[in-house]
């Protein structure tokens, strides 16, 4: 039974995010330097605002916010995005709280649930839709979009198996590869999406997908447009 005493869905697909609150010194670490905490703080706010509106681009059922339960987080996000479903995530790792959102939300009723996190901005929502697509198949049960540094940006499933999130090597370079060993042992049939990439170091803050005034990462591009520092400091300026 879900523990998150979850509104039943009509909707047989869901999109989860998981996000946490903007804290300085909580947020993206790693980009401090060249950023202070309150500017990667500030970043991180970016991201999430770009990642919420690609969701609301993506018209594939209901989509729900999973949040690092932290002081004035529920508050926060109920505040953010007042039109999705809000709960804290539960577990000891990463695994186990990707096991018991993906859980919440199949007995919940839905039968197609796809995970992104905040850290890909300029996501294209045409992958989202494509992860939904896939799983539609009969012969697909989980869909993955690789992610340059070795982890994944997107998960999909539409059954869930024992172990499949144990033993992962969680913020290391093996972790889509040791995912995809897991999957195999627990007899899962996979798909998979395009290579993409997260925002994590001082080097990803210029890529150009980024700055392309394409991209759905607008707050994002603001943001960045607005530190040329961070170019100079890069180039050696």
């Amino acid at each position: 039974m879900s523990v998150y005493a979850c509104q039943k869905s009509t909707n047989a697909r869901s999109l989860i995010i998981f996000a946490k609150k903007p804290f300085p010194g909580m947020v993206k670490t790693r980009l401090s330097p060249p950023l202070s905490e309150e500017d990667a703080a500030l970043l991180y706010s970016c991201m999430l605002a770009d990642t919420l509106t690609t969701a609301r681009r993506v018209e594939r059922g209901s989509t729900v916010l999973f949040f690092q339960a932290e002081q004035g987080a529920a508050a926060y996000f109920l505040s953010l995005a007042p039109d999705m479903e809000s709960y804290p995530q539960m577990g000891a790792d990463l695994g186990e709280r990707l096991n018991s959102a993906f859980r919440d939300r199949f007995e919940c009723g839905c039968t197609e649930v796809v995970i992104i996190g905040s850290d890909s901005p300029d996501l294209p929502p045409e992958y989202i839709s494509r992860a939904f697509d896939l799983l539609a198949d009969e012969l697909v049960d989980l869909v993955l979009g690789p992610a340059e540094d070795g982890g994944y940006y997107l998960m999909g499933l539409k059954t869930i198996r024992d172990g499949l999130f144990s033993g992962i090597p969680w913020s290391s370079g093996d972790v889509f590869a040791a995912t995809v060993n897991r999957a195999k042992d627990a007899g899962l049939r996979m798909s998979f999406l395009p290579v993409w990439h997260d925002i994590d170091s001082a080097a990803d803050l210029n890529r150009q997908e980024l700055l392309d005034p394409q991209s759905p990462a607008r707050m994002t591009r603001a943001f960045l447009n607005g530190h040329t520092f961070i170019k100079q400091q890069d180039s050696g300026n």
